[in-house]
């Protein structure tokens, strides 16, 4: 059977989306999943998100959300609500939980086929943020295949790497050869580019083609775990604007 990938990202306990998104997936023929981090944090259901990856068997990568429930951290690397939802999550994880998101490893790849990180491939302990071609160029600088997919800036996509790195609108793409491509797919449970569709995206390797995908789910279920969890209304309210 040909592989066909499904890349998830930022899906932040939100299980309403996830599920809305691996219907989606497959129904567009997908074989396999690939995470490329930040299963928990800010959402309401991060047990439900976390064992449905598992039972992917999906390759995952771990995200700063992932890694702060699972190790020790400093407060001031937190603002205040991310802080109180990283205390309330460690609370509804069991030890088995908090040690599989522990030993994920920063980075991976799926043999020759691509990378995954979370946030930079040159620094990935630091959780840098990738929003323009100059960042981009840095991690690809450490990018030993082809494709790399990343996640952390909750926005889809493209940074393609000829002779210069561009960026490119996330769209379907076909990948040229002799280029480079270090792709965003979206996050799943908190997209942050004013669209608050879910988002991620499909990898078909036979076609060497990247398909975006975003998809409705109800995002009124998602806001009513949020508070009936306690946790800050703000984060109920931002999944209707998407930002």
């Amino acid at each position: 059977m040909e592989k066909k990938y499904a890349i998830l990202g930022d899906i932040h306990a939100n299980i309403d989306a996830l599920d809305a998104v691996l219907a989606d997936a497959q129904e567009r023929g997908v074989t396999d999943y690939a995470c490329v981090g930040d299963i928990v944090g800010y959402n309401a259901a991060p047990r439900e998100c976390l064992e449905k990856i598992q039972a992917l068997s999906s390759v995952t990568v771990r995200g700063n959300h992932d890694h702060y429930c699972s190790h020790p951290y400093l407060e001031n690397e937190m603002h205040d609500e991310a802080l109180e939802v990283i205390e309330w999550t460690k609370q509804q994880l069991t030890p088995e939980h908090l040690h599989w998101l522990g030993q994920l490893p920063l980075q991976t790849n799926l043999g020759a086929a691509f990378m995954l990180v979370h946030s930079t491939l040159d620094m990935p302990e630091q959780w840098g943020y990738v929003f323009d071609p100059l960042e981009a160029e840095a991690s690809m600088g450490n990018q030993r295949l082809i494709l790399c997919f990343c996640g952390h800036t909750h926005v889809p996509v493209v940074f393609e790497k000829q002779q210069t790195v561009t960026r490119l609108p996330a769209e379907t793409l076909k990948l040229q050869l002799g280029r480079k491509y270090f792709i965003n797919a979206g996050s799943v449970g908190q997209p942050r580019d004013r669209n608050p569709l879910a988002s991620y995206c499909i990898y078909d390797p036979k076609d060497r083609a990247v398909i975006f995908r975003r998809v409705a789910y109800d995002i009124a279920k998602a806001q009513e775990r949020i508070i009936d969890a306690g946790l800050p209304g703000y984060l109920a309210h931002r999944l209707t604007v998407g930002k």
